[in-house]
């Protein structure tokens, strides 16, 4: 435990070479004053601090039972004022039902509602701007089938995140 006050985030980890790809993206379309993080699929945002052992010891669980999740890169999708990856993984969601049903009470409003899976590879801009970008990527992303090997915990601390632990799918 880091002993800390921060909010945990919980995300699903992408393959390595979704990982390397989408990081590039990101890098070259967010806007460099606001881009502290690679490519990520944000399962939950803010989890409260004190939850922190129980939440490590949980996941250890539950990943230890799991195997790998199928999902599916889908296209971009439109943030509004950003751009995104679109995916799809029922099962990814029905984990994350599972979790949230664990620490019901204890989540924020946000966290109580299943999030659309993606990953952001530019927010914080003009529409017009996000559309352009949508536009000029289009058809360089391709609909294929992944696996999410695992799951991994940060702390939130306001600009980069602080890796607190991995958790690997283990189950056969």
């Amino acid at each position: 435990m880091n002993g800390s006050n921060a909010p945990l985030i919980l995300t699903a980890e992408l393959p390595p070479e979704l990982h390397v790809r989408f990081t590039a993206l990101r890098t070259a379309h967010f806007p460099p004053e606001r881009n502290y993080l690679a490519a990520h699929v944000t399962l939950f945002h803010a989890i409260p601090p004190q939850c922190e052992p129980e939440v490590r010891s949980y996941l250890a669980r539950l990943a230890s039972e799991m195997t790998k999740i199928d999902g599916r890169v889908e296209g971009f999708m439109s943030l509004g004022g950003g751009t995104a990856i679109r995916l799809t993984a029922p099962d990814m969601l029905l984990l994350r039902d599972e979790i949230a049903e664990h620490f019901r009470g204890m989540l924020t409003a946000q966290d109580q509602h299943r999030p659309r899976l993606h990953v952001t590879i530019q927010n914080k801009v003009t529409s017009k701007e996000a559309k352009a970008l949508q536009a000029e990527l289009a058809g360089t992303i391709m609909p294929h089938e992944f696996r999410f090997p695992g799951l991994a915990l940060y702390a939130y601390r306001g600009g980069p995140w602080e890796f607190l632990r991995r958790f690997a799918f283990r189950g056969k």
